[in-house]
């Protein structure tokens, strides 16, 4: 017999429990990663609300799942709250799930949440699978301390901003981004960080077709030139302090070598040219920096 079933099962209370929302995980890829706990609790719910009923029904239907469905996403959050809430206040279960991994984690929820705190209604949460932590683990990149950005903004000068900002954090940054839009982001993270930066993009986690690119932006760029993104990524950006054996300078140290270069006669274009390839970062970069520092 189990000898931790044997002992502390005791401490399991019973559910799902009257009036209680159960943040609920799903696979993002491999069916096999559904816990027993999350296939129980979905089944005997009052009620199942997800992001897209026919997507989760499919994916219900394989476990022979027949709890009731009700929509859940961006474009309903207001509507469905009370409704939600008057289950709760009826004494009826409700799951919370997304169309795959761990809810709320870039997909619609927060809302909820804290409505239901503020209405003192329990949420207890069934952990599962999240991409953002499983690409951090096999990225080889630091994980002791790191940030989550999720999906960037989609117009240009928003992107831009965040990602300078994103290039002065020290910890390991996670990011989503969709197929379509990968190039372009690659092209920006070179414009941005050099491509020397090291990153590790992680595509089809868990699927048939999971796959690691990397070590760097450059050999990113040149995989994807050659092969069309396809799938999702997830994208693991080392902190501006983990170049380690690249021998990468600061953002300070570029600007302090140039500032000298110029001041022992060198014009601001050559400067920037010679330490932009010295250093493997672009000159736009170093541009940027100089017009900041002005």
């Amino acid at each position: 017999m189990n000898k931790f079933n044997n002992e502390d099962s005791k401490n399991f209370r019973p559910e799902p429990a009257p009036g209680v929302l159960y943040v609920v995980g799903t696979p993002i890829g491999n069916i096999g990663d559904f816990t027993p706990r999350a296939e129980s609790l979905l089944r005997k719910v009052s009620v199942i609300a997800c992001e897209d009923t026919r997507k989760s029904g499919l994916f219900l239907k394989s476990f022979d799942i027949k709890t009731s469905l009700i929509s859940f996403h961006a474009h309903n959050t207001k509507s469905r709250i009370p409704q939600i809430i008057s289950l709760l206040k009826n004494k009826k279960s409700v799951a919370l799930i997304s169309d795959a991994g761990l809810p709320i984690i870039s997909d619609p929820g927060e809302e909820l949440i804290s409505s239901l705190r503020n209405h003192n209604y329990e949420v207890i949460c069934i952990p599962g699978p999240c991409a953002a932590t499983t690409a951090l683990v096999c990225s080889g990149l630091p994980s002791k301390r790191f940030c989550f950005e999720g999906f960037l903004p989609r117009k240009a000068r928003e992107r831009l901003q965040l990602l300078n900002q994103i290039a002065k954090e020290k910890r390991t940054t996670i990011i989503y981004e969709s197929p379509h839009r990968l190039n372009r982001l690659l092209k920006e993270l070179e414009v941005v960080f050099g491509n020397n930066h090291k990153l590790q993009i992680s595509r089809e986690l868990t699927k048939r077709f999971e796959e690691q690119i990397g070590p760097t932006i450059k050999s990113a760029i040149e995989h994807f030139e050659k092969i069309k993104p396809q799938g999702e990524f997830t994208i693991i950006i080392a902190g501006s302090n983990q170049q380690g054996s690249n021998n990468a300078i600061s953002n300070e140290e570029l600007k302090e070598s140039i500032s000298k270069m110029i001041s022992n006669g060198e014009s601001t274009s050559s400067a920037i040219k010679k330490i932009a390839k010295e250093n493997g970062v672009s000159r736009r970069l170093l541009y940027s920096m100089i017009h900041q520092k002005k």
